[in-house]
């Protein structure tokens, strides 16, 4: 008769990897630190990216290996209203803090703002700008755009 070999035994079920938590750092965080740079500096017209990038490598942060997380850090705040951008695009340019003074100017703005777009809704029905088209708006007024 034939010989049957044996089934092989069923391999021992793997467990389960846990995954490795890392501890979270004590230190505050890029958007803190950069809120801080910004806050600390008397310029005028702002604190530059690249400031900003040389004050946070001084206080410890190795800014040439998480260049993304400065980026999107400086993008975020700016998107909150935290800090407002002088010049440039995305995350290069100056940027600055609000002031107080400022917002109180913005307000002044704000509320002649509104009465002006009160009184465009009070000459709403009113026709401004019309224009004739077509045969009775006359002959044209250049020959070279007939």
């Amino acid at each position: 008769m034939a010989e049957v070999a044996p089934a092989p035994a069923p391999a021992p079920a793997k467990a389960a990897k846990k995954k490795s938590t890392k501890p979270k750092k004590a230190g505050p965080s890029v958007s803190e630190q950069i809120v801080k740079t910004v806050a600390a500096s008397k310029e005028r017209s702002g604190v530059s990216a690249a400031a900003l990038k040389k004050a946070l490598a001084a206080g410890g942060y190795d800014v040439d290996k998480n260049k993304a997380r400065v980026k999107t850090a400086i993008k975020s705040l700016v998107a909150k209203g935290t800090l407002v951008q002088t010049k440039g695009t995305g995350a290069s340019g100056s940027f600055k803090m609000i002031c107080a003074e400022e917002g109180l100017q913005e307000g002044r703005h704000q509320d002649r703002r509104q009465r002006k777009q009160e009184e465009e809704e009070d000459q709403e029905g009113e026709l401004r700008h019309l224009r004739v088209q077509g045969a009775e708006a006359g002959p044209p007024r250049h020959r070279h755009l007939l």
